[in-house]
């Protein structure tokens, strides 16, 4: 399967290269890795493809598959190894997490480590909590930003479902941090879980203005302002 499936996503990303979206999707990203320059919807209908070709037979060829999409040089090959490690539910599992690691650690960027966090993580938080949360709080004081990011927006889009408890106390904790990404995730985090309780995350806000940063303010309080105002 390595062989095949490298052969084929390769030949279909060089065969929708452009140089010219390429060079601006790296800079975009502010990244070195080179791109081919092939947009989003041309990379969802590869990875249906991929689903239709090369669906894996049982957690291992599924780890390899999403591995070896993931050694590839280019952009574009490391967002459909993080497309296959969300997009295979059955085989998104605890025994996997150490695989979602890696690829938060080494993607080290928003645009890779966002889509790990929301699809495989959450998914692993909301049908597996006992099993993943302990690995989860422990990413909330890692020294890696990246798995602190994830540990914050992991529940984005859980709604209901949201560990209410866990997101205020994962947000508390990172509150006094300065990096932008950090203060980025905490208001993306409340804002999405406002849309579902809004006067929960209106009360918290409302007990941390004064230790929260600007950038995490305004991002949680984009649609539920007037229940903090004052």
């Amino acid at each position: 399967m390595e062989s095949s499936v490298v052969d084929y996503v390769q030949s279909e990303l060089r065969g929708l290269a452009d140089p010219e979206k390429a060079l601006a999707m790296q800079s975009y990203m502010k990244t070195d890795m080179p791109f081919y320059g092939v947009q989003a919807k041309d990379r969802a209908r590869i990875f249906r493809e991929i689903k239709a070709r090369y669906a894996p037979a049982g957690r291992g060829e599924y780890l390899e598959l999403a591995a070896t999409l993931w050694e590839l040089p280019h952009r574009e090959e490391k967002y459909l190894a993080v497309a296959a490690a969300g997009g295979f539910g059955e085989f998104v599992v605890p025994a996997s997490l150490p695989f979602y690691r890696k690829l938060i650690v080494e993607g080290a960027w928003w645009d890779l480590v966002d889509d790990v966090a929301v699809h495989a993580i959450r998914r692993l938080v909301l049908t597996y909590p006992g099993e993943t949360w302990p690995t989860v709080d422990r990413w909330n004081e890692d020294e890696d930003l990246w798995l602190r990011r994830t540990s914050i927006i992991c529940q984005v889009g859980a709604k209901e479902r949201t560990d209410q408890g866990r997101l205020f106390r994962f947000c508390e904790a990172r509150m006094g941090e300065k990096d932008f990404f950090i203060r980025k995730a905490i208001g993306w985090a409340l804002r999405e879980y406002a849309k579902t309780r809004p006067e929960e995350v209106a009360a918290f806000v409302a007990s941390h203005r004064d230790d929260m940063a600007g950038l995490s303010l305004r991002e949680a309080t984009k649609h539920i302002g007037h229940l903090v105002a004052g």
